[in-house]
């Protein structure tokens, strides 16, 4: 199995963790108070969903939607033209030794909600989870 820079045996440390989180909620609070001057994403409200970093913190990549899911190539083509402003302003909030690079990514973790919940109002699979669970109810008895 391949592995990218930021997946390690173990997952993340607290430290990705803790500095993801915090620089998620530094680039939610710039995109929402339309500090970076550009028209497309003054136009739009970006959900910032997660940030990931590289063991090294040097790299982060942002997980971001669109509100309503429109619009998914203006808003990635938005935020990777002005990453180095976005950069500029997350760092300035934040007291890391170095301001991460930052990559812009959809965040797909909705599609993949909806499709699991049509996945499990398919009859053959609600069938199926159904007898499994008649299976597991008889073992107790």
């Amino acid at each position: 199995m391949a592995k990218n820079r930021f997946s390690q045996g173990s997952g993340p440390s607290q430290r990705q963790l803790r500095v993801g989180e915090l620089i998620r909620r530094e680039l939610s609070d710039v995109l929402s108070r339309g500090d970076v001057h550009d028209t497309d994403l003054g136009r739009m409200s970006i959900t910032v969903g997660e940030v990931r970093c590289s063991p090294d913190l040097k790299h982060a990549t942002a997980y971001v939607l669109p509100l309503g899911g429109q619009q998914k190539g203006t808003c990635l083509a938005a935020l990777r033209r002005n990453k180095a402003e976005l950069r500029h302003l997350v760092a300035k909030g934040l007291t890391l030794k170095y301001a991460p690079d930052l990559k812009f990514e959809i965040d797909e973790t909705f599609d993949r909600m909806d499709e699991t919940r049509r996945m499990f109002s398919d009859e053959r699979v609600r069938q199926d989870v159904d007898d499994d669970n008649d299976d597991y109810g008889d073992e107790e008895e």
